[in-house]
């Protein structure tokens, strides 16, 4: 991945290249020496969100009356590629989870439920969740079976929810609810504060991304006051279909991410370690492996930026978007395949980061939409 270092970037400036230091920084001191014994711990410490909050890692992209940093799409770019460096999906994953858990809060909530929740989640005081996916269905969102029946000023939530990531530890959670009937237009938006009676979570154990709290979500009779909509009742599908699109992009931008750092830890390896009296690098079949990596991983990182920019220009990028989420996952399991070839005995260690991330491919190939469907929908889109 061409790190650029010169204002004279097609996309980035000064501004960028400063900002990308900082990431750096904060990557190198305070994630990259704790991301393995954090893993094994399966959790890492609340303290992280506000560290993160004094770099200014939280509020890129939000409203600055609620403690945001205006800054183009291209910032958001930089925190993928920097987060990855530690490769460390599970902490990367439940330290941006407001990421996805407040943007329809951002764009569609009232002026009172945003004061009331922005401001201390952007500080990191408090912790943001998203919770669509289903027991009985992930992608079709059209069929969630959450019910929020209207009862005076409050709505009644039953149901459950699963695969949610900062399931356990979030305090607020954007949640999809049928308000309606079948079918997308009876789907509705309700901001859930997880201190509600009734309002239950379960951590789950998972392959990888161990650091980060997944949580199934129980809903029994939850009352959750009319004021906590999101946007307006039956509208929630727009929102959710048009945060999916930024979600796709920012989990482009991570998997690229992932796979620079195999290529980083494969090339390093290989200049070191020493086969047959020779350094591992000085064998073609080694430096056609790395070349391999470095072509899938440059051709990638082109299709974002063009894409990032492109969706600035209010382009309709969602089938482009799609088919990069498909070809950046797919990168990204190449190279940790590779990378895990290279380093041999030392890669399938525990503790390292090509190990951690060869353990985290699948799910980056299916959250926020599997490969299989993102093909379809990008075949939809084109008109095919």
């Amino acid at each position: 991945m061409n790190i650029p270092n010169q204002p004279s970037s097609l996309y980035y400036t000064d501004e960028h290249v400063a900002f990308r230091d900082t990431m750096r920084r904060f990557v190198e001191r305070e994630i990259e020496p704790y991301a393995t014994e954090w893993d094994e711990a399966e959790e890492f410490p609340r303290e992280l969100y506000k560290k993160a909050a004094e770099v200014g890692l939280l509020q890129l992209g939000y409203p600055e009356e609620y403690g945001g940093i205006t800054c183009d799409r291209f910032f958001n770019v930089i925190v993928a590629q920097e987060l990855a460096r530690a490769g460390a999906g599970g902490i990367y994953a439940s330290l941006m989870s407001h990421t996805i858990g407040t943007p329809h809060l951002a764009q569609f909530g009232s002026d009172e439920l945003k004061a009331r929740v922005l401001p201390s989640v952007l500080a990191g005081e408090k912790i943001a969740a998203l919770a669509v996916t289903e027991p009985s269905g992930g992608s079709d969102v059209a069929q969630l079976k959450t019910t929020a029946k209207r009862d005076g000023d409050d709505y009644i939530v039953n149901g459950q929810k699963i695969f949610i990531t900062s399931g356990v530890r979030a305090d607020f959670y954007t949640v999809a609810v049928r308000t309606g009937g079948e079918g997308l237009g009876g789907i509705s938006l309700l901001m859930i504060e997880r201190d509600r009676p009734g309002f239950e979570r379960t951590k789950l154990k998972k392959m990888g991304w161990w650091a980060s709290d997944t949580a199934a979500l129980y809903f029994d009779d939850v009352r959750v006051p009319v004021a906590n909509l999101i946007g307006e009742e039956h509208q929630g599908f727009k929102a959710i279909m048009h945060n999916f699109n930024y979600e796709r992009l920012g989990m482009s931008a991570s998997a690229l991410g992932y796979a620079q750092t195999c290529l980083d830890e494969a090339t390093s390896y290989a200049k070191e370690r020493h086969t047959f009296g020779k350094p591992l690098i000085e064998n073609q079949v080694i430096r056609h492996k790395l070349v391999d990596m470095a072509m899938r991983i440059n051709s990638g990182v082109a299709y974002l930026e063009n894409l990032t920019w492109r969706d600035m220009q209010k382009e309709r990028v969602v089938a482009d978007v799609c088919m990069l989420k498909v070809h950046a996952t797919s990168t990204m399991e190449f190279c940790a395949n590779e990378a895990m070839q290279i380093l041999g005995g030392a890669g399938y260690m525990r503790g390292g980061k090509v190990e951690r991330i060869y353990r985290e491919c699948k799910v980056m190939a299916i959250g926020g939409g599997s490969a299989e469907i993102m093909k379809d929908l990008a075949g939809r889109q084109m008109g095919l």
